[in-house]
């Protein structure tokens, strides 16, 4: 519900081509209909003509509907194969959500939740499995000099961190990719190869920047929003239980 908009309905017996008129002047791109002033179903707008609206009526499936209490994370995999989906209150459908209100500030916090915890989850794994700094050896002395030069500039200004905490997410997505429980998990959840991983990761890097630089995400990272959304728990699940 906090991204979910209230939808707009009409009267079965109103004119479809008003209503079109109605959608085409506030860009929407479906309407609720109501039969003795409950929604029974919807309309899309590129579908309408002469007539009723009624004559334009489509039935609400299960898959079309979420409750208001539905998570955010479900939301995202149920519209992975819909351009919409509707919102029951109260056992009876009064909102909508579309791909636009996956850009609110809701979903893009839990994004960028998400991503935060999967960083946390890669430096854990790296303290691991590398003791000490022994990580430093498998990072080329061009991208260890900028983490060592980033350091340098946090401790100036009394921040608590060490040399790992400065490494990008790349470098300790690498890392990661160098413990070969990390593959076998990897492999098991459907990523095929080291270089797959890697493109995920920079697509996730690409994601997380601009999501903090308030650029558009979708529907460029759409897919890479669904897959990482689904995967996630998963991933923390079986990384944190092999420990």
């Amino acid at each position: 519900m906090d991204i979910a908009e209230p939808l707009a309905s009409f009267d079965v017996e109103q004119s479809a081509m008003s209503v079109q008129a109605f959608l085409e002047q506030k860009g929407f791109d479906c309407v609720g209909l109501r039969r003795n002033g409950i929604v029974c179903g919807y309309a899309c707008r590129d579908e309408l003509a002469e007539g009723p609206l009624d004559n334009y009526r489509r039935p609400f499936s299960p898959e079309d509907c979420v409750t208001e209490t539905e998570t955010l994370r479900h939301v995202i995999q149920l519209m992975a194969y819909r351009k919409r989906c509707f919102v029951k209150v109260l056992g009876e459908v009064g909102a909508i959500v579309t791909l636009s209100d996956l850009e609110k500030p809701p979903v893009r916090m839990f994004l960028f939740g998400m991503i935060t915890i999967f960083e946390m989850m890669m430096t854990w794994g790296i303290r691991m499995y590398f003791p000490g700094q022994s990580w430093c050896e498998h990072i080329s002395p061009g991208r260890l000099a900028k983490a060592e030069s980033l350091l340098h500039e946090r401790q100036r200004c009394n921040n608590t961190t060490d040399l790992l905490d400065c490494l990008q997410f790349a470098d300790r997505a690498r890392l990661m990719l160098k413990i070969p429980r990390v593959l076998e998990i990897l492999y098991k959840n459907g990523i095929p190869s080291k270089q797959a991983a890697l493109n995920a990761v920079h697509e996730l890097e690409t994601l997380r920047n601009n999501i903090a630089h308030a650029q558009e995400i979708i529907p460029e990272s759409w897919k890479r929003i669904v897959i990482f959304s689904t995967r996630l728990e998963m991933l923390l699940g079986e990384t944190f239980n092999a420990s």
